[in-house]
This record gives C-alpha cells, structure tokens and sequence, in this order.
C-alpha cells in the first residue's frame, strides 16, 4: 500500500462529515416544512355557500342524509351530503332540484 501523506488522517472525517451533511440536506428536503398531501378536514359553512348546489333535504342525523343521498344516487341524480352550520343537507345540482324533490317527497 502507498504512502499517502500527512493529509491522510484528515481525508477519512472529512469524507464522513461530507456525508453525514449531505444527509441532513435530503432528510431536511424530504420532511420540510411543505404543505401536507393529506386534505385539511372539511369545514362546515352556510348552506348558500357550497356554489350551485342547493339544498333538497335537511334531515336530522348524518345517517339519514346519507340514506336519502343514495336514494337520489340510485335514481340517477347526483347528490352530495354536505355539513353546514344549520346541520347535515343534502344538496344536488339545480337542474336535478326539482325532480331530487318530487323523489324525496314520495314514501
């Protein structure tokens, strides 16, 4: 094996301090301070505020308005169930709000 020189005994901490630093880097790339991928939980609003949908049904629990949801969702309407500050309603687009209502009124 080759004399290397003087410089030798530095040579192998300088290469591990240069990986250890390149390490932070990526580890502080890979869990920054980014935005999550995980959508925020949903926050409830007015029932006027979810743009065109409009409200067809104000049930009293979450489960009767997902009951009443696929109802309209098997006649082929489509609906969504949105949480507002007034409580659960199901909303549908306004051409379907006539016909969303004529199916919810019937037993």
């Amino acid at each position: 094996m080759p004399a290397w020189s003087a410089y030798s005994y530095a040579f192998g901490p300088l290469i591990a301090f240069l990986g250890i630093g390149a390490l932070v880097l990526v580890l502080r790339w890979a869990f920054g301070g980014r935005s999550s991928v995980v959508a925020a939980a949903s926050r409830p609003g007015a029932p006027d505020a979810y743009g065109l949908l409009v409200p067809v049904a104000s049930p009293g629990t979450y489960v009767e308005g997902e009951i009443l949801r696929q109802r309209l969702v098997a006649a082929g309407i489509r609906a969504n169930l949105a949480h507002t500050l007034d409580g659960p309603r199901v909303m549908v687009w306004p051409a379907d709000a006539e016909r969303a209502k004529s199916l919810l009124d019937r037993p």
